[in-house]
């Protein structure tokens, strides 16, 4: 069942191992910088894995019955190899200076799309993976909060919604850093509404900020936080906390 799959997977790695070697190895600065640029075509070359993975794994009604479980797990590990992978390429070109990391720059890479899937017939997921922590700019509270990731909750107006437009709502995963978070950086999940959009181009967005869940001072795993959220928005994790009032020392210190 996996062999087809694991077979892409081999290309794409082989592929990732390609760029490294010509940046580590190439004398070429022409070609290094060529390549650069080619590293968006790259990334977008393995979007279509990247659903599929993410479809056939997540996707509500599953698709595999009985062994949805087991297919699961091995579909995930396999996204989450070629996420870490994808981030570990990008992170090297932006540590030579070939990458732009900068969240504000159009044309930089600060995150990347790492599949999609439905946990409705009108609510879709998207992942999005930051490359590097960016700093969320959307409201002036809470501060020292840094993305790790993003997903995109797409509510697809049903046929009685014809004529109206499909509606994005954006969540986090973040890493609290302030004066109160000794020996670590807690971990959560949140969202800002109105969300802002994908690429931030204006110093101060506005938008509103609320937590869902504090998760540790431990990074969760791109397939963990993922599965936070999803459990979130199909209420299986109970309610969401209250957006927190006291400001960002408040949000560290629920963590601690």
């Amino acid at each position: 069942m996996f062999s087809p799959i694991t077979e892409q997977l081999r290309y794409l790695l082989k592929k990732a191992d390609d760029f490294q070697s010509y940046l580590l190895y190439s004398r070429d600065r022409v070609q290094k910088e060529q390549l650069a640029k080619a590293m968006p075509t790259f990334l977008q070359m393995c979007e279509p894995y990247f659903l599929y993975l993410e479809a056939a794994a997540r996707s509500i009604p599953p698709i595999y019955g009985a062994l949805q479980e087991l297919v699961r797990k091995g579909l995930l590990e396999i996204s989450q190899q070629l996420t870490l992978r994808l981030e570990q390429l990008v992170l090297m070109y932006a540590s030579f200076g070939f990458v732009n990391l900068e969240e504000t720059d159009p044309l930089s890479i600060s995150c990347f799309f790492c599949g999609r899937f439905s946990i409705s017939p009108s609510h879709e997921v998207s992942i999005f993976r930051y490359c590097a922590p960016a700093a969320y700019t959307a409201s002036r509270f809470p501060r020292y909060l840094y993305k790790k990731m993003r997903w995109n909750l797409e509510t697809i107006p049903g046929p009685s919604g014809r004529g109206q437009d499909s509606h994005v709502e954006y969540f986090f995963c973040c890493s609290a850093i302030t004066s109160h978070s000794r020996g670590g950086t807690p971990e959560g999940l949140s969202v800002p509404a109105p969300a802002p959009p994908p690429r931030i181009l204006c110093p101060q967005p506005p938008g509103d900020y609320q937590q869902l869940l504090t998760i540790g001072f431990e990074e969760p795993s791109h397939i963990l936080a993922t599965d936070l959220l999803v459990q979130i928005l199909t209420g299986q994790a109970g309610p969401a906390r209250p957006p927190s009032t006291a400001g960002p020392a408040a949000w560290a210190a629920q963590g601690s």
